[in-house]
């Protein structure tokens, strides 16, 4: 009987099922917050709901990644979570369209914290020739969040409406601290919490190490923000009841490849996966963009899926290969700036140019995938070093 490695043990599964709880907390509540926010009145700022979150998410990051490093991994996640929990708690009492928004910008701390503490912590129980697996089944849980976050979400606000979906959030996202409040810190030589930690220099808000694969993710997430921001519409454009039911389409789908996808960027390199991943985007965009029916849209929403599957262990595990131990934390910061950038990017661009104008869908998308192929054709320009890059070869 073949057994697991030493660290798939049950600390690594907890920092899993605290990511399953945490994605599924901010996740469920997307699907139904354009028509919320238009509820209130603020039909004209659905590109907002997104890019705010990122915004903060994005601004957080050098500070997450700096106090990782300096006072332990462990906090940074229960910060994060913690600003999850309280956020969520307020939405039901927050009735005007300005509150909503400043909610929106303060949530985005939340994802700037805890996924920063999570994958720095995964790498350092994780060898380097085992990273793009371990990263892809811990990706797979914060993606069965993502995935059964929206689906719960629709089902909660179909039958009990807006408000117990925002406490339902509350509640999952302190369970994802109660889980992992017993785990061991990996950082040993840790620093007390001081306002000195939050003053940052100029060359600790960016790593350079780390900056090609960043570059390759902002490129690439353009398309998530802009599917987080358009998607709740076009479904709903196209008869489909449950806006949450493409986020669980394309979230499942991205499942079973995460390890697959990991596994093979540890052995043949993280750009011929990359590759695969941009180019399958960029398809995904072009087929949503031209989508005409309830099952063309969902079949890109599948396609969407493989290609987050493929991207998110291989850029994670690419950003670790690059970066120095100490500062592991700043290079995964950089690298989540990088994903709020393009994210927050792709949610204010797509709905701008979608104006709440039905016959803008194709447009919308279809600037996604030339964003998405930019990346496909920038992975081709790296010198040979870069692009043949494998764990081994770091070591």
């Amino acid at each position: 009987m073949k057994l697991l490695p030493p660290f798939f043990n049950l600390n690594f599964f907890v920092l899993c099922l605290s990511s399953f709880l945490f994605f599924a907390s901010f996740n469920m509540i997307i699907p139904e917050l354009p028509a919320y926010l238009t509820s209130l009145g603020g039909e004209d700022y659905k590109g907002l709901i997104i890019s705010l979150f990122t915004l903060t998410a994005g601004l957080s990051r050098p500070f997450s990644g700096k106090l990782a490093d300096k006072i332990g991994r462990i906090p940074v996640m229960v910060v994060g979570a913690a600003i999850c929990f309280l956020v969520s708690l307020m939405y039901p009492i927050i009735t005007s369209v300005a509150g909503f928004l400043f909610l929106r910008f303060v949530h985005g701390f939340s994802t700037g914290f805890t996924p920063t503490g999570t994958s720095a912590y995964v790498a350092d129980i994780v060898p380097f020739n085992r990273r793009g697996e371990a990263m892809g089944i811990q990706s797979l849980f914060g993606s069965l969040g993502m995935a059964a976050g929206p689906a719960l979400g629709g089902y909660i606000a179909s039958i009990w409406g807006i408000q117990p979906l925002f406490y339902t959030s509350a509640g999952f996202s302190i369970l994802s601290i109660l889980v992992i409040i017993r785990l061991k810190e990996t950082v040993t030589d840790t620093e007390k919490m001081s306002i000195r930690l939050f003053k940052l220099n100029r060359h600790e808000i960016i790593e350079k190490r780390v900056l090609v694969p960043s570059l390759v993710l902002l490129l690439t997430v353009f398309s998530f923000g802009t599917v987080l921001t358009i998607i709740p519409d076009y479904s709903e454009y196209l008869g489909i009841k449950n806006k949450g039911l493409f986020f669980a389409v394309f979230t499942l789908s991205s499942l079973g490849i995460r390890i697959i996808a990991g596994k093979t960027s540890d052995r043949y390199g993280r750009i011929p996966v990359m590759k695969a991943a941009t180019l399958s985007m960029a398809i995904a965009m072009l087929i949503i963009a031209f989508a005409q029916t309830k099952g063309m849209l969902l079949f890109g929403g599948v396609i969407f899926g493989a290609s987050v599957g493929m991207n998110s262990p291989t850029i994670s595990a690419w950003t670790i290969d690059l970066s120095l131990d100490a500062f592991r934390g700043r290079a995964l910061a950089t690298m989540y700036i990088a994903l709020e950038a393009g994210i927050g990017i792709g949610a204010l661009v797509s709905g701008y140019v979608f104006a709440n104008k039905s016959e803008n869908f194709p447009l919308v998308f279809t600037i996604s995938a030339v964003t998405s192929i930019l990346a496909f054709l920038y992975l081709f320009t790296l010198p040979k070093q870069q692009k043949y890059l494998v764990p081994a070869d770091k070591n």
